[in-house]
């Protein structure tokens, strides 16, 4: 029988909306430390609440408060976590794009961010975080063995993101995560075209490796200095890749120049 207090509510009446605040505050920490990603599904309601060892009904009233803070998002298809930066990823990088200088701009600030992130995770990075980057790298040159270049491309992602989230910081973790986001849509630059040229992925197999070991081997000012010499040179081939595809659109241009003027 439930306990009442003095005003005639139950114990029971105050307890469930506390347990529900304190569920949402779980599953919004496990969010904001990356346990949880963006546009990932979380398990059913039932084997959740098994999970969380919670009831369902305080389970529903906590992924509802957490469906108004714009967090999750429920369809027929389950409930998802959002991508709650896209308010504001999705306007900037439809001003970015329009924008030659962006690309070198990104790259500037790429190197500021991940050569800070790359330091912190040689120094913070946990044995578990270390054996990730191990795995991703073999997983890499695994993918350029087979010459598969989209399968290389997406090891890269996942290894960045890797460092990002062993540097421990979490203003580092999602707002870089926000921006690989941006480069996997080719918002900066075209990925696949560099992807498909085989110094470059060369270069960039080598690049990967001296800054994974770097932060396994935890030695920050290797880690920082690689860091530094990988997005400078991707920073430079993408730029050069840009001009001399400038100067083929001129030529080809001048060539058929003959089509604008009468016969």
């Amino acid at each position: 029988m439930e306990k009442q207090d003095g005003g005639g509510e139950t114990v029971e009446g105050l307890r469930t909306p506390k347990l529900a605040e304190a569920i949402a505050e779980h599953i919004e920490r496990l969010i904001l430390e990356g346990v949880l990603r963006p546009g990932e599904k979380l398990a059913s309601e039932r084997d959740l609440a098994e999970r969380l060892e919670v009831s369902r009904p305080s389970l529903r009233d906590a992924l509802e408060m957490l469906e108004k803070r714009g967090l999750l998002a429920t369809s027929r298809d389950g409930t998802r976590v959002t991508q709650f930066l896209s308010g504001l990823t999705d306007p900037l990088a439809g001003l970015l794009q329009s924008n030659e200088q962006v690309t070198a701009d990104y790259f500037e600030y790429r190197a500021a961010v991940e050569r800070t992130a790359a330091g912190l995770a040689a120094v913070r990075a946990t044995a578990p975080e270390r054996q990730a980057i191990r795995e991703c790298l073999a997983e890499m040159a695994a993918a350029h063995e087979a010459l598969d270049a989209d399968r290389e491309a997406e090891a890269d992602i996942v290894l960045h993101r890797l460092i990002y989230a062993a540097s421990h910081n979490l203003v580092i973790l999602h707002v870089m995560r926000a921006f690989s986001e941006m480069l996997r849509r080719d918002i900066f630059f075209n990925r696949t075209s560099l992807f498909a040229q085989a110094a470059f992925r060369d270069a960039l197999l080598a690049q990967h490796k001296a800054i994974g070991e770097a932060v396994v081997a935890g030695d920050p000012d290797a880690a920082e200095r690689a860091v530094y010499e990988h997005l400078k040179f991707t920073g430079d081939t993408v730029e050069k890749t840009r001009v001399d595809a400038a100067r083929v659109d001129l030529a080809v241009r001048r060539l058929n120049r003959s089509t604008l003027l009468s016969g």
